[in-house]
């Protein structure tokens, strides 16, 4: 899916759509891009100089894509953040970097969905951990 497809399953508009294009593979893994232009929002003041994508911003681009695995279901439901653990930043991501992120469904209970995620680039690990978003009803909101 390019950005556009992808508008069409997450409610995220600019600037807070952190999805360039994702696939899905036969083994129902989510495969996303993200690339960093420097003109991002939350580059602006972190830091003045030395621009770095904040961790918050990494792990809200690992859940958007991750949240698209289950991409049928956001047509009627909106996924937010239930939970973040064992969340490990092991490498900045700065203006330039395309994070690549893959993420696969661990679990499920109800309509929670707990995720395994890493995001790298060039290969080289950026962020890991487990993330659970939980899809809230369009008409309960």
């Amino acid at each position: 899916m390019n950005k556009e497809e992808i508008k069409q399953f997450l409610p995220h508009r600019e600037p807070m759509l952190l999805v360039d294009e994702m696939t899905v593979d036969e083994n129902h893994v989510a495969h996303a891009k993200f690339t960093v232009t420097g003109e991002e929002f939350f580059l602006k003041g972190h830091f003045p100089g030395y621009p770095v994508v904040p961790g918050v911003i990494l792990c809200e681009i690992m859940g958007q894509c991750c949240s698209l695995l289950v991409k049928d279901e956001l047509m009627n439901h909106t996924p937010f953040y239930a939970g973040l653990d064992k969340i490990r930043f092991k490498k900045q991501v700065r203006p330039g970097d395309t994070i690549e992120v893959t993420g696969h469904i661990t679990r499920q209970r109800a309509m929670v969905y707990f995720v395994d995620a890493v995001a790298k680039v060039n290969g080289e690990l950026c962020v890991q951990g487990t993330l659970s978003f939980a899809l809230v009803p369009k008409d309960k909101m």
